[in-house]
């Protein structure tokens, strides 16, 4: 079996990508860190009609469930009071 040419550039892997070629061989999995978040648990909040009305605006924009944008917004409010980085938990 030939054994593929790697891409040269972030450019060239794009483009190989976008034809459907398959990059598997050209992927270093070696490194990779699987995060397995613990039991999820509901919060209930009660929350002001004209805030729901504004997050509502900024996900309709942006093309996302209300639930997963407010979830984000706090996994990011979480990282920045922990000085933590996004690769960090």
């Amino acid at each position: 079996m030939k054994k593929k040419r790697l891409a040269k550039s972030s450019v060239e892997f794009d483009r190989r990508f976008d034809s459907g070629e398959d990059i598997h061989n050209l992927i270093d999995i070696s490194r990779v860190k699987i995060v397995r978040h613990g039991k999820k648990v509901r919060v209930t909040l009660d929350i002001a009609e004209s805030l729901v009305k504004k997050i509502d605006e900024i996900r309709e924009e942006i093309g996302v469930d209300r639930g997963a944008l407010i979830k984000v917004w706090l996994q990011e409010r979480v990282r920045q009071e922990k000085g933590l980085s996004g690769t960090e938990e």
